[in-house]
Protein backbone atom coordinates (compact mmCIF):
# COMPACT_ATOMS: atom_id res chain seq x y z
CA UNK A 1 0.00 0.00 0.00
CA UNK A 2 1.05 3.45 -0.62
CA UNK A 3 1.74 5.10 2.97
CA UNK A 4 1.94 8.91 3.63
CA UNK A 5 3.48 8.99 7.07
CA UNK A 6 2.66 12.19 8.98
CA UNK A 7 3.72 15.07 7.89
CA UNK A 8 4.77 13.77 5.10
CA UNK A 9 2.85 14.77 1.49
CA UNK A 10 2.40 12.21 -0.81
CA UNK A 11 5.14 12.99 -3.53
CA UNK A 12 7.34 11.99 -1.03
CA UNK A 13 6.24 8.67 -1.25
CA UNK A 14 5.84 8.13 -5.21
CA UNK A 15 6.31 10.19 -8.36
CA UNK A 16 3.43 11.73 -10.35
CA UNK A 17 2.74 10.22 -13.22
CA UNK A 18 4.35 12.07 -16.72
CA UNK A 19 1.16 12.01 -18.68
CA UNK A 20 -0.67 14.15 -15.50
CA UNK A 21 2.06 16.29 -14.44
CA UNK A 22 0.39 19.24 -15.15
CA UNK A 23 0.96 22.83 -14.82
CA UNK A 24 -1.24 25.15 -12.78
CA UNK A 25 -3.29 26.46 -16.28
CA UNK A 26 -4.14 23.07 -17.52
CA UNK A 27 -4.77 21.23 -14.38
CA UNK A 28 -8.43 18.87 -15.13
CA UNK A 29 -11.01 19.85 -13.60
CA UNK A 30 -12.68 17.52 -11.27
CA UNK A 31 -16.19 16.67 -10.31
CA UNK A 32 -17.42 13.78 -8.20
CA UNK A 33 -20.80 13.15 -8.33
CA UNK A 34 -21.69 11.32 -4.95
CA UNK A 35 -24.83 8.80 -4.50
CA UNK A 36 -26.43 8.13 -1.47
CA UNK A 37 -27.08 4.47 -0.63
CA UNK A 38 -27.22 3.73 -4.30
CA UNK A 39 -26.91 -0.34 -4.66
CA UNK A 40 -24.32 -1.57 -7.18
CA UNK A 41 -27.62 -2.74 -8.86
CA UNK A 42 -29.71 0.05 -9.02
CA UNK A 43 -28.78 1.16 -12.45
CA UNK A 44 -29.60 0.01 -16.29
CA UNK A 45 -25.65 -0.01 -16.42
CA UNK A 46 -24.69 -3.75 -15.75
CA UNK A 47 -21.50 -3.62 -13.39
CA UNK A 48 -22.22 -7.68 -13.60
CA UNK A 49 -21.05 -9.91 -15.70
CA UNK A 50 -24.51 -10.16 -17.22
CA UNK A 51 -27.75 -7.91 -17.18
CA UNK A 52 -29.76 -8.17 -14.20
CA UNK A 53 -33.81 -8.13 -13.34
CA UNK A 54 -32.98 -4.72 -11.09
CA UNK A 55 -30.48 -3.32 -14.72
CA UNK A 56 -33.80 -3.82 -16.62
CA UNK A 57 -36.18 -2.39 -14.13
CA UNK A 58 -34.21 1.04 -13.47
CA UNK A 59 -33.73 3.83 -16.25
CA UNK A 60 -30.25 5.87 -15.65
CA UNK A 61 -29.56 6.58 -18.90
CA UNK A 62 -27.16 9.18 -18.08
CA UNK A 63 -25.16 6.55 -16.52
CA UNK A 64 -25.36 4.51 -19.12
CA UNK A 65 -23.43 7.74 -21.50
CA UNK A 66 -20.56 7.96 -18.95
CA UNK A 67 -19.21 4.16 -18.80
CA UNK A 68 -19.54 4.25 -22.34
CA UNK A 69 -17.47 7.66 -22.82
CA UNK A 70 -15.20 6.55 -19.77
CA UNK A 71 -14.37 3.34 -17.58
CA UNK A 72 -16.69 1.05 -15.69
CA UNK A 73 -15.42 -0.59 -12.40
CA UNK A 74 -17.14 -3.59 -11.70
CA UNK A 75 -15.61 -4.31 -8.42
CA UNK A 76 -15.78 -1.28 -6.55
CA UNK A 77 -16.00 -0.82 -2.77
CA UNK A 78 -17.30 1.55 0.33
CA UNK A 79 -17.62 1.50 4.12
CA UNK A 80 -20.81 0.15 4.87
CA UNK A 81 -22.36 3.06 6.08
CA UNK A 82 -22.33 6.96 5.15
CA UNK A 83 -19.78 8.58 7.40
CA UNK A 84 -17.06 5.93 7.80
CA UNK A 85 -16.99 6.03 3.59
CA UNK A 86 -17.59 10.16 3.95
CA UNK A 87 -14.33 10.51 6.07
CA UNK A 88 -11.95 7.90 3.95
CA UNK A 89 -13.30 9.59 1.12
CA UNK A 90 -12.11 13.08 2.31
CA UNK A 91 -8.88 11.82 3.83
CA UNK A 92 -7.75 8.51 1.86
CA UNK A 93 -7.77 6.56 5.14
CA UNK A 94 -9.72 3.39 6.35
CA UNK A 95 -12.51 3.41 8.50
CA UNK A 96 -10.39 0.89 10.96
CA UNK A 97 -7.42 3.69 11.42
CA UNK A 98 -9.70 7.04 11.74
CA UNK A 99 -12.28 5.14 13.91
CA UNK A 100 -15.04 7.38 12.25
CA UNK A 101 -16.70 3.72 12.07
CA UNK A 102 -20.35 4.52 12.41
CA UNK A 103 -22.72 7.65 11.22
CA UNK A 104 -22.53 10.58 13.18
CA UNK A 105 -24.54 13.40 14.15
CA UNK A 106 -24.66 15.06 17.61
CA UNK A 107 -21.50 16.39 19.96
CA UNK A 108 -19.76 13.20 21.59
CA UNK A 109 -22.90 10.72 21.35
CA UNK A 110 -22.44 7.73 20.00
CA UNK A 111 -25.38 6.31 17.13
CA UNK A 112 -24.98 2.54 17.81
CA UNK A 113 -28.19 0.35 18.24
CA UNK A 114 -27.85 -2.61 20.80
CA UNK A 115 -26.11 -6.01 20.88
CA UNK A 116 -26.91 -8.27 23.06
CA UNK A 117 -23.26 -9.22 23.53
CA UNK A 118 -21.13 -6.12 22.98
CA UNK A 119 -20.52 -2.90 23.71
CA UNK A 120 -19.38 -0.46 21.22
CA UNK A 121 -15.82 0.54 21.54
CA UNK A 122 -15.31 4.21 22.11
CA UNK A 123 -15.11 5.19 18.28
CA UNK A 124 -14.81 8.93 16.90
CA UNK A 125 -18.59 9.68 16.76
CA UNK A 126 -17.54 13.26 16.60
CA UNK A 127 -16.37 12.64 12.69
CA UNK A 128 -13.58 14.57 10.55
CA UNK A 129 -11.63 17.16 12.04
CA UNK A 130 -9.34 19.84 10.99
CA UNK A 131 -7.61 20.91 14.48
CA UNK A 132 -6.21 18.22 17.37
CA UNK A 133 -8.63 20.03 20.24
CA UNK A 134 -11.92 18.35 18.60
CA UNK A 135 -12.36 14.98 21.12
CA UNK A 136 -13.30 11.91 19.62
CA UNK A 137 -12.70 12.84 16.00
CA UNK A 138 -9.98 12.42 13.57
CA UNK A 139 -7.61 15.16 12.35
CA UNK A 140 -6.85 14.90 8.61
CA UNK A 141 -5.95 17.35 5.80
CA UNK A 142 -8.83 17.39 3.87
CA UNK A 143 -9.06 16.94 0.12
CA UNK A 144 -10.88 19.99 -0.32
CA UNK A 145 -8.12 21.83 1.61
CA UNK A 146 -5.11 20.15 -0.35
CA UNK A 147 -7.04 21.02 -3.49
CA UNK A 148 -7.77 24.77 -2.44
CA UNK A 149 -3.89 24.87 -1.39
CA UNK A 150 -3.02 23.82 -4.75
CA UNK A 151 -5.49 26.87 -6.91
CA UNK A 152 -8.46 24.96 -6.93
CA UNK A 153 -12.24 26.75 -6.61
CA UNK A 154 -13.82 24.24 -4.29
CA UNK A 155 -17.85 24.14 -4.43
CA UNK A 156 -19.65 21.43 -2.29
CA UNK A 157 -23.67 20.80 -2.79
CA UNK A 158 -26.40 18.80 -0.96
CA UNK A 159 -25.20 16.65 1.71
CA UNK A 160 -21.96 16.80 3.81
CA UNK A 161 -22.18 14.35 7.33
CA UNK A 162 -18.62 14.47 7.48
CA UNK A 163 -18.38 15.70 11.78
CA UNK A 164 -20.80 16.29 14.36
CA UNK A 165 -22.90 19.09 15.31
CA UNK A 166 -21.19 21.84 17.27
CA UNK A 167 -18.07 20.77 15.51
CA UNK A 168 -15.83 23.00 12.58
CA UNK A 169 -15.75 20.56 10.05
CA UNK A 170 -19.86 19.96 9.95
CA UNK A 171 -19.66 23.09 8.10
CA UNK A 172 -17.98 21.73 4.70
CA UNK A 173 -16.42 25.55 4.37
CA UNK A 174 -14.39 24.83 7.68
CA UNK A 175 -12.95 22.03 5.37
CA UNK A 176 -11.35 23.91 2.14
CA UNK A 177 -14.35 24.55 0.29
CA UNK A 178 -15.52 28.04 -1.19
CA UNK A 179 -18.57 27.16 -1.48
CA UNK A 180 -21.09 25.30 0.52
CA UNK A 181 -24.76 24.39 -0.57
CA UNK A 182 -26.99 22.52 1.79
CA UNK A 183 -24.26 20.80 3.39
CA UNK A 184 -24.24 20.32 6.96
CA UNK A 185 -24.14 17.55 10.53
CA UNK A 186 -27.39 15.69 9.01
CA UNK A 187 -26.61 12.75 7.09
CA UNK A 188 -30.36 11.92 6.35
CA UNK A 189 -33.91 14.29 5.80
CA UNK A 190 -37.22 14.72 5.98
CA UNK A 191 -38.62 15.79 3.15
CA UNK A 192 -37.62 15.79 -0.62
CA UNK A 193 -40.10 18.01 -1.17
CA UNK A 194 -40.00 21.90 -2.11
CA UNK A 195 -43.54 21.86 -1.32
CA UNK A 196 -42.44 21.06 2.46
CA UNK A 197 -39.43 23.55 2.40
CA UNK A 198 -37.40 20.44 2.70
CA UNK A 199 -38.72 19.88 6.07
CA UNK A 200 -38.29 23.21 7.19
CA UNK A 201 -41.75 23.54 8.07
CA UNK A 202 -43.26 23.51 11.91
CA UNK A 203 -44.88 19.73 11.60
CA UNK A 204 -41.39 18.58 10.47
CA UNK A 205 -38.57 21.09 11.53
CA UNK A 206 -35.63 19.05 13.16
CA UNK A 207 -32.13 17.60 12.53
CA UNK A 208 -32.78 16.84 9.38
CA UNK A 209 -34.70 19.81 7.56
CA UNK A 210 -32.21 20.40 4.09
CA UNK A 211 -30.86 23.68 5.19
CA UNK A 212 -29.86 26.70 2.58
CA UNK A 213 -31.94 26.21 -0.10
CA UNK A 214 -34.97 28.99 0.74
CA UNK A 215 -35.17 30.29 -3.03
CA UNK A 216 -37.19 27.30 -3.16
CA UNK A 217 -39.69 26.75 -0.63
CA UNK A 218 -43.11 26.31 -1.07
CA UNK A 219 -42.29 25.64 -4.68
CA UNK A 220 -43.29 22.16 -6.64
CA UNK A 221 -39.06 20.94 -6.95
CA UNK A 222 -37.53 17.75 -5.97
CA UNK A 223 -34.88 18.19 -3.78
CA UNK A 224 -32.09 16.59 -6.41
CA UNK A 225 -33.41 19.23 -9.12
CA UNK A 226 -32.90 21.94 -6.74
CA UNK A 227 -29.36 21.11 -5.79
CA UNK A 228 -28.43 20.53 -9.80
CA UNK A 229 -30.19 24.06 -10.37
CA UNK A 230 -27.55 25.38 -7.87
CA UNK A 231 -24.41 23.48 -8.93
CA UNK A 232 -25.02 24.90 -12.19
CA UNK A 233 -25.24 28.33 -10.58
CA UNK A 234 -22.06 28.39 -8.87
CA UNK A 235 -20.12 26.53 -11.86
CA UNK A 236 -21.22 29.95 -13.90
CA UNK A 237 -20.05 32.17 -10.69
CA UNK A 238 -17.03 30.21 -10.38
CA UNK A 239 -13.47 32.57 -11.00
CA UNK A 240 -12.16 31.51 -15.02
CA UNK A 241 -8.59 31.35 -14.15
CA UNK A 242 -8.75 28.22 -11.70
CA UNK A 243 -9.50 25.17 -11.95
CA UNK A 244 -12.51 23.78 -10.24
CA UNK A 245 -13.54 20.78 -7.90
CA UNK A 246 -16.92 19.91 -7.72
CA UNK A 247 -18.28 17.96 -4.89
CA UNK A 248 -21.82 16.85 -6.17
CA UNK A 249 -23.24 15.01 -2.94
CA UNK A 250 -27.13 14.03 -3.51
CA UNK A 251 -29.71 13.23 -0.85
CA UNK A 252 -30.40 10.90 -3.16
CA UNK A 253 -31.63 7.59 -2.92
CA UNK A 254 -31.48 7.99 0.88
CA UNK A 255 -34.87 6.98 2.80
CA UNK A 256 -37.49 8.55 3.22
CA UNK A 257 -38.44 6.92 -0.08
CA UNK A 258 -40.56 9.23 -1.92
CA UNK A 259 -41.50 9.55 -4.97
CA UNK A 260 -40.45 12.89 -7.95
CA UNK A 261 -43.47 12.87 -10.03
CA UNK A 262 -41.56 13.97 -13.22
CA UNK A 263 -40.84 9.67 -13.50
CA UNK A 264 -43.47 8.12 -10.91
CA UNK A 265 -46.32 7.16 -13.51
CA UNK A 266 -44.41 5.13 -16.30
CA UNK A 267 -43.23 2.69 -13.23
CA UNK A 268 -46.43 2.61 -11.26
CA UNK A 269 -48.10 1.55 -15.13
CA UNK A 270 -45.40 -1.46 -14.81
CA UNK A 271 -47.10 -2.96 -11.95
CA UNK A 272 -44.01 -2.28 -9.33
CA UNK A 273 -44.69 -2.21 -6.01
CA UNK A 274 -45.94 1.52 -4.81
CA UNK A 275 -42.49 1.92 -2.67
CA UNK A 276 -39.83 0.55 -5.32
CA UNK A 277 -41.78 2.92 -8.15
CA UNK A 278 -41.11 5.88 -5.77
CA UNK A 279 -37.44 4.52 -5.33
CA UNK A 280 -36.86 4.04 -9.08
CA UNK A 281 -37.97 8.16 -9.12
CA UNK A 282 -35.32 8.82 -7.10
CA UNK A 283 -32.68 6.89 -8.71
CA UNK A 284 -33.55 8.59 -12.24
CA UNK A 285 -34.03 11.91 -10.97
CA UNK A 286 -30.02 11.66 -9.64
CA UNK A 287 -29.69 10.21 -12.96
CA UNK A 288 -31.19 13.30 -14.82
CA UNK A 289 -28.47 15.61 -12.31
CA UNK A 290 -25.92 13.80 -13.64
CA UNK A 291 -27.15 14.12 -17.23
CA UNK A 292 -27.50 18.06 -16.80
CA UNK A 293 -24.18 18.34 -15.34
CA UNK A 294 -22.66 16.34 -18.40
CA UNK A 295 -24.39 18.55 -20.74
CA UNK A 296 -23.37 21.92 -18.80
CA UNK A 297 -20.11 20.40 -19.49
CA UNK A 298 -20.09 20.40 -23.46
CA UNK A 299 -22.42 23.69 -24.04
CA UNK A 300 -19.23 25.75 -21.99
CA UNK A 301 -16.32 23.40 -23.75
CA UNK A 302 -15.18 22.36 -20.56
CA UNK A 303 -15.81 18.27 -21.77
CA UNK A 304 -12.05 18.75 -22.66
CA UNK A 305 -10.39 18.90 -19.54
CA UNK A 306 -12.64 17.71 -16.65
CA UNK A 307 -12.97 14.36 -14.52
CA UNK A 308 -15.82 12.81 -13.59
CA UNK A 309 -15.71 10.64 -11.03
CA UNK A 310 -19.39 8.96 -10.36
CA UNK A 311 -19.55 6.68 -6.94
CA UNK A 312 -22.19 5.73 -4.18
CA UNK A 313 -21.14 6.10 -0.28
CA UNK A 314 -21.93 2.38 0.67
CA UNK A 315 -24.42 -0.55 -0.77
CA UNK A 316 -27.96 0.13 -1.20
CA UNK A 317 -30.60 -0.59 1.71
CA UNK A 318 -32.08 -3.92 2.04
CA UNK A 319 -33.07 -4.76 5.13
CA UNK A 320 -35.81 -1.95 5.40
CA UNK A 321 -38.39 0.35 3.67
CA UNK A 322 -37.57 -0.93 -0.06
CA UNK A 323 -40.53 -2.58 -1.26
CA UNK A 324 -38.50 -6.05 -1.88
CA UNK A 325 -38.20 -8.57 -0.02
CA UNK A 326 -35.22 -8.25 2.30
CA UNK A 327 -31.63 -10.17 0.90
CA UNK A 328 -32.83 -9.47 -2.63
CA UNK A 329 -32.41 -5.33 -3.11
CA UNK A 330 -29.67 -5.44 -4.48
CA UNK A 331 -29.36 -9.55 -6.21
CA UNK A 332 -27.04 -10.93 -7.05
CA UNK A 333 -25.33 -9.96 -4.42
CA UNK A 334 -25.52 -10.50 -0.28
CA UNK A 335 -27.95 -8.56 1.90
CA UNK A 336 -26.84 -4.38 2.20
CA UNK A 337 -26.13 -1.10 4.01
CA UNK A 338 -24.53 -1.59 7.50
CA UNK A 339 -23.27 -5.22 6.80
CA UNK A 340 -20.13 -6.17 5.32
CA UNK A 341 -22.00 -8.67 3.17
CA UNK A 342 -21.17 -7.85 -0.54
CA UNK A 343 -24.14 -5.90 -0.77
CA UNK A 344 -23.07 -3.71 1.61
CA UNK A 345 -20.07 -2.25 0.58
CA UNK A 346 -20.14 -3.06 -3.49
CA UNK A 347 -20.67 0.24 -5.55
CA UNK A 348 -21.26 1.53 -8.67
CA UNK A 349 -18.00 3.11 -9.98
CA UNK A 350 -17.52 5.33 -13.37
CA UNK A 351 -14.65 7.68 -14.24
CA UNK A 352 -14.68 9.72 -17.47
CA UNK A 353 -11.99 11.87 -18.18
CA UNK A 354 -12.11 12.37 -22.26
CA UNK A 355 -8.76 11.79 -24.28
CA UNK A 356 -7.24 10.06 -21.34
CA UNK A 357 -9.47 7.17 -19.97
CA UNK A 358 -10.31 5.12 -23.00
CA UNK A 359 -14.25 5.09 -24.03
CA UNK A 360 -16.34 2.15 -22.86
CA UNK A 361 -13.09 0.11 -20.73
CA UNK A 362 -13.64 -2.12 -18.16
CA UNK A 363 -11.70 -2.79 -14.50
CA UNK A 364 -12.00 -5.82 -12.66
CA UNK A 365 -9.62 -4.87 -10.48
CA UNK A 366 -11.17 -4.42 -7.10
CA UNK A 367 -10.83 -1.16 -5.49
CA UNK A 368 -11.59 1.09 -1.99
CA UNK A 369 -13.21 4.15 -1.39
CA UNK A 370 -9.69 5.56 -0.06
CA UNK A 371 -8.53 5.36 -3.28
CA UNK A 372 -9.85 8.47 -4.41
CA UNK A 373 -7.64 10.77 -2.45
CA UNK A 374 -4.07 9.60 -3.38
CA UNK A 375 -5.89 9.81 -7.18
CA UNK A 376 -7.28 13.06 -7.26
CA UNK A 377 -4.15 14.85 -5.43
CA UNK A 378 -1.86 13.26 -8.32
CA UNK A 379 -4.79 14.08 -11.06
CA UNK A 380 -4.38 17.77 -9.81
CA UNK A 381 -0.54 17.31 -8.56
CA UNK A 382 -1.21 19.01 -5.05
CA UNK A 383 0.44 15.78 -3.48
CA UNK A 384 3.45 18.80 -2.66
CA UNK A 385 1.27 19.86 -0.05
CA UNK A 386 2.02 18.84 3.81
CA UNK A 387 -0.78 15.80 4.61
CA UNK A 388 -0.57 14.83 8.25
CA UNK A 389 -2.40 11.73 7.97
CA UNK A 390 -1.32 8.17 6.55
CA UNK A 391 -2.98 7.53 3.53
CA UNK A 392 -4.13 4.01 3.16
CA UNK A 393 -5.30 4.29 -0.69
CA UNK A 394 -3.34 3.75 -3.61
CA UNK A 395 -3.91 5.76 -6.88
CA UNK A 396 -6.30 4.43 -10.04
CA UNK A 397 -3.93 6.44 -12.37
CA UNK A 398 -2.14 3.38 -13.48
CA UNK A 399 -5.44 1.79 -14.17
CA UNK A 400 -7.29 5.04 -15.31
CA UNK A 401 -4.59 5.86 -17.94
CA UNK A 402 -4.26 2.34 -19.37
CA UNK A 403 -6.35 -0.03 -21.35
CA UNK A 404 -3.96 -3.09 -20.55
CA UNK A 405 -3.89 -5.74 -17.33
CA UNK A 406 -6.78 -4.06 -15.96
CA UNK A 407 -8.14 -7.58 -15.14
CA UNK A 408 -4.60 -8.61 -13.35
CA UNK A 409 -3.03 -7.77 -10.26
CA UNK A 410 -6.06 -8.05 -8.13
CA UNK A 411 -4.03 -9.47 -5.17
CA UNK A 412 -3.98 -6.50 -3.09
CA UNK A 413 -5.31 -7.00 0.07
CA UNK A 414 -8.84 -4.84 1.07
CA UNK A 415 -10.01 -4.32 4.99
CA UNK A 416 -13.55 -3.32 6.15
CA UNK A 417 -13.85 -2.98 9.79
CA UNK A 418 -17.39 -1.91 11.58
CA UNK A 419 -17.00 -2.52 15.33
CA UNK A 420 -20.63 -1.07 15.41
CA UNK A 421 -24.36 -2.24 15.12
CA UNK A 422 -25.83 -0.33 12.74
CA UNK A 423 -29.24 -1.03 13.42
CA UNK A 424 -31.41 -3.57 15.23
CA UNK A 425 -33.06 -6.28 12.82
CA UNK A 426 -32.94 -9.80 11.46
CA UNK A 427 -29.24 -11.64 11.60
CA UNK A 428 -29.58 -13.08 8.89
CA UNK A 429 -29.15 -10.38 6.83
CA UNK A 430 -25.51 -9.84 7.98
CA UNK A 431 -26.13 -6.95 10.10
CA UNK A 432 -23.74 -7.19 13.49
CA UNK A 433 -19.86 -5.84 14.14
CA UNK A 434 -17.54 -7.33 11.96
CA UNK A 435 -14.36 -7.61 10.13
CA UNK A 436 -13.65 -8.67 6.43
CA UNK A 437 -10.64 -8.43 3.95
CA UNK A 438 -10.85 -9.81 0.62
CA UNK A 439 -7.42 -10.84 -1.34
CA UNK A 440 -7.65 -11.85 -4.87
CA UNK A 441 -11.02 -13.92 -5.57
CA UNK A 442 -11.15 -14.67 -1.36
CA UNK A 443 -13.10 -13.02 0.80
CA UNK A 444 -12.94 -13.74 4.78
CA UNK A 445 -15.72 -12.40 7.04
CA UNK A 446 -15.33 -12.58 11.01
CA UNK A 447 -18.23 -11.26 12.84
CA UNK A 448 -18.00 -9.93 16.63
CA UNK A 449 -20.06 -11.21 18.57
CA UNK A 450 -20.15 -15.13 17.44
CA UNK A 451 -16.15 -14.95 16.84
CA UNK A 452 -17.41 -16.79 13.57
CA UNK A 453 -14.92 -16.79 11.01
CA UNK A 454 -16.57 -17.48 7.13
CA UNK A 455 -14.81 -17.52 3.86
CA UNK A 456 -15.99 -17.21 0.04
CA UNK A 457 -14.77 -17.61 -3.40
CA UNK A 458 -16.19 -14.63 -4.55
CA UNK A 459 -15.39 -16.04 -8.12
CA UNK A 460 -17.81 -18.83 -8.19
CA UNK A 461 -20.10 -17.11 -5.06
CA UNK A 462 -20.38 -13.95 -5.60
CA UNK A 463 -24.03 -14.08 -3.46
CA UNK A 464 -22.03 -15.24 -0.43
CA UNK A 465 -24.15 -18.62 -0.10
CA UNK A 466 -21.54 -21.05 1.05
CA UNK A 467 -18.65 -20.72 3.06
CA UNK A 468 -15.76 -22.74 2.17
CA UNK A 469 -13.71 -22.24 5.51
CA UNK A 470 -13.79 -25.55 6.81
CA UNK A 471 -11.98 -26.96 3.32
CA UNK A 472 -9.79 -24.65 2.71
CA UNK A 473 -8.36 -24.11 6.60
CA UNK A 474 -4.95 -22.85 5.06
CA UNK A 475 -6.25 -19.93 3.37
CA UNK A 476 -8.68 -19.13 6.40
CA UNK A 477 -6.12 -19.02 8.99
CA UNK A 478 -3.76 -16.85 6.08
CA UNK A 479 -6.75 -14.03 5.21
CA UNK A 480 -7.32 -14.46 9.07
CA UNK A 481 -3.64 -13.51 10.12
CA UNK A 482 -3.38 -10.81 7.47
CA UNK A 483 -6.02 -9.48 8.60
CA UNK A 484 -5.61 -9.47 12.42
CA UNK A 485 -2.24 -8.19 11.62
CA UNK A 486 -3.44 -5.30 9.70
CA UNK A 487 -6.06 -4.54 12.55
CA UNK A 488 -3.45 -4.67 14.77
CA UNK A 489 -0.95 -1.92 12.71
CA UNK A 490 -3.50 0.48 13.05
CA UNK A 491 -4.59 0.23 16.40
CA UNK A 492 -7.82 -0.74 15.32
CA UNK A 493 -10.61 -0.62 18.12
CA UNK A 494 -12.55 -3.76 18.70
CA UNK A 495 -15.80 -4.04 20.67
CA UNK A 496 -16.56 -5.15 24.55
CA UNK A 497 -17.37 -8.52 25.26
CA UNK A 498 -19.99 -7.19 27.93
CA UNK A 499 -19.45 -10.37 29.58
CA UNK A 500 -15.88 -9.99 30.64
CA UNK A 501 -15.17 -6.71 29.64
CA UNK A 502 -12.17 -7.78 27.64
CA UNK A 503 -12.22 -6.85 23.81
CA UNK A 504 -13.15 -9.20 21.26
CA UNK A 505 -9.99 -11.32 20.31
CA UNK A 506 -8.47 -10.96 16.60
CA UNK A 507 -10.10 -13.45 14.04
CA UNK A 508 -6.38 -15.12 14.40
CA UNK A 509 -6.42 -15.72 18.07
CA UNK A 510 -9.53 -17.84 17.69
CA UNK A 511 -8.07 -20.11 15.32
Amino acid sequence: MISALMGLSITDCRTISAEVKNTPENRPNIILFVVDDMGWQDTSVAFHSEKTELNQTYHTPHMERLAKQGMKFTQAYAAPICSPSRVSLMTGTNPARHRVTNWTLEYNKQTDHTNEQLSAPNWNCNGLANQPDIPNSFQATALPELLKQGGYHTIHIGKAHFAAQGTPCADPLNMGFNVNVSGHAGGGLQSYEGKDNFGNIPQKTGRFAVPMLEEFHGRDIFLTEALTQKALRELDKRPKNKPFFLYMSHYAVHVPIMGDARFLQKYLDKGMNPIEAQYATLLEGMDKSLGDILNYLDNNKLNNNTLVVFLSDNGGLDAIGRGRKPNTCNAPLASGKGTLREGGIRIPFLAWWQGKIKAGSVSDKPINIEDIFPTLAEIASVGNKKIIQTIDGESLLPILLTTENLQKNTERPLFWHLPNQWYDTDKKLGIAPSSAIRKGNYKLLYYHDTQQILLYDLATDLGETRDISAENPQKTRQLAKILSDYLRSVDAQMPIIKKTGKPVPFPDEIL
